[in-house]
């Protein structure tokens, strides 16, 4: 329930602080006075659209809060929690809007961006604006009303995620379609490619142990030429070698360390020296055993190495890369094999998608059916309450011409007869513009008992009433008043009298500044309201007698 509401530096509201009730409150005042400032004020603090001129001239922001009570409101408190924000028994939003158009918005005085004060605020209020009539007309509104007075949220959240998941598959299958029939012209061409590396099977590391192989193969009669000359130098020279060199100089060096024991550590060099001289000699001794020409092997080496090279310039990679870019082929033809063995998958995860929205949908479809039947018979009954004896209305729910969509596969269309013997035709074709306002009406009156915000707005939604009309429409509004808080911009004294509350709305001018005022009047103000309502600015006897028989009405 909203508590307070205080707005500062907003239009032509210098300060304004609203103190509000439970039941229905009235809200009255001259034309032009600004009966809906506060109420465009509170749709700000509750995450509306924001525009800077809405500042007051000559104030650097506007800033609005509302304060509501939420102890009774489960919903709310479970919102509160899941986003994490402080959740006591009271719930303040809060709204500021500088001259520079930037705007700020605070739950319990923490900063939020706007999506969460909207979030929020459409669960704790409804505002039904004067021209929901217009709305009215519109089958994509009917069906929102619907909804909101069925209440089935939980059928319309299956509905939504059902038809989002088939659509998704959907979108996969048709991808995957497409680019089955880009790869169509490209698959046998790479089935020929892959077959024909396959039949190479060159290894990862292969091409450069090939390079290594042909280069040994290629110069065996050098290198073994090369390696005996090597060994004779070192130590096979009949005459003489580095081997016999190293010795004697060795036998040299262990004289005159005797004589100097300085040259200890160069006669250990030379000794190491001459060790090392012997293995080497060995193994290069070893390695000539093991060296053979073999011009068999080195012309396989050839044969494969210029098959490597062919089809490396086929494929334009080098040589070194052709491993890899075999490997890159496989890949993209198994991603093709897979794809074809995915999308039989999806032929099949598509269609039982389809079965489970249509099942989704159906439910929904069957709940808006049980739902129309009620409110056929309280929409009718109320036309007769708003002097339209011979009125009826119905909903018709048929297939949606336009096919599947997130909502389900239902169109609703309001169907009304406002004359004897009239058939049911569409609303916007049969009723005349007051026949239309009273229908508007009754029908946001009945949806909004059950609509589980806990307040409700109605902003002048009795134009085109008057007479013993708007005495029904009075009493309609107050008794949904005694289970929901309902404020009610009104020019109608019938129905401002039966407020359990009243505001009035006043605008002065001085100075070159204009302010809109709103304070709540006492039964001796009220009556005064009533009676310029009821005559004007001429208040008569007659109008403060008429004045008090509403307000006790209202009361009784």
């Amino acid at each position: 329930m909203l508590l307070q509401l205080t707005i500062n530096n907003f239009a032509i509201v210098s300060f304004l602080e609203l103190d509000l009730r439970p039941g229905m409150t009235s809200i009255t005042g001259e034309t032009g006075a600004g009966k809906s400032i506060a109420i465009d004020a509170l749709a700000l603090a509750l995450g509306e659209r924001a525009d800077a001129d809405s500042v007051r001239p000559g104030a650097d922001k506007a800033d609005i809060s509302a304060r509501f009570r939420i102890d009774k409101l489960p919903r709310v408190k479970a919102w509160l929690s899941e986003q994490e924000l402080d959740e006591q028994d009271e719930c303040i939003l809060r709204r500021t809007l500088s001259r520079e158009g930037r705007s700020r918005g605070y739950i319990n005085g923490t900063p939020v961006p706007l999506s969460q004060l909207k979030a929020l605020g459409a669960l704790l209020i409804n505002i039904h604006g004067q021209h929901a009539h217009q709305e009215l007309q519109k089958s994509d509104y009917q069906r929102s009303l619907l909804d909101a007075y069925a209440g089935h949220h939980q059928l319309l959240q299956q509905t939504s995620l059902g038809y989002q998941r088939w659509r998704q598959l959907g979108n996969e299958r048709r991808q995957l379609q497409q680019e089955q029939a880009q790869w169509q012209a490209q698959r046998q061409l790479l089935e020929y490619q892959v077959a024909e590396l396959d039949e190479l099977a060159l290894a990862e590391d292969e091409f450069p142990e090939l390079e290594a192989e042909h280069k040994r193969l290629a110069n065996g009669a050098e290198l073994l030429n090369d390696c005996q000359q090597a060994l004779d130098v070192l130590a096979d020279g009949e005459e003489t070698n580095a081997l016999q060199l190293l010795r004697q100089g060795l036998r040299v060096v262990s004289e005159l360390s005797q004589m100097d024991g300085r040259l200890g550590p160069v006669r250990e060099m030379i000794e190491s020296s001459l060790i090392q001289l012997e293995e080497g000699h060995g193994e290069l001794s070893r390695y000539l055993d093991r060296l053979e020409l073999d011009p068999e092997r080195l012309h396989e080496v050839e044969t494969r190495l210029g098959k490597v090279m062919e089809l490396a310039r086929k494929h334009h990679v080098q040589p070194a890369e052709l491993a890899a870019h075999h490997l890159q082929l496989r890949t993209r033809l198994t991603e093709m094999a897979d794809n074809d063995s995915r999308l039989q998958e999806l032929e099949q995860e598509v269609e039982q998608a389809r079965n489970e929205f249509l099942l989704a949908a159906e439910r929904l479809s069957q709940s808006r059916q049980r739902y129309a039947e009620s409110l056929n018979a309280l929409i009718t009954q109320g036309m007769h309450q708003l002097s339209m004896e011979h009125g009826r209305f119905e909903i018709r729910i048929s297939a949606d011409d336009g096919g599947c969509s997130p909502l389900g596969i239902d169109r609703v269309e309001f169907l009304v007869s406002t004359n004897p013997g009239q058939p049911l035709s569409p609303l916007a074709r049969v009723a005349s513009g007051g026949e239309l306002s009273r229908i508007s009406l009754a029908i946001q009156v009945i949806t909004a008992r059950k609509v589980e915000t806990p307040t409700l707005i109605f902003d002048e939604v009795d134009v085109g009433v008057s007479g013993p009309t708007a005495a029904v429409v009075g009493k309609l509004l107050r008794q949904l008043g005694e289970s929901t808080q309902v404020l009610v911009i009104t020019h109608l004294p019938q129905v401002a009298g039966n407020g359990h509350q009243h505001f009035f709305v006043s605008k002065s001018s001085a100075d070159n500044d204009t302010q809109t005022r709103m304070q709540e009047l006492d039964e001796h103000s009220r009556l005064q309201e009533l009676a310029r309502l009821l005559g004007g600015n001429k208040i008569t006897p007659n109008t403060l007698a008429n004045a008090r028989e509403l307000l006790v009405c209202g009361e009784a």
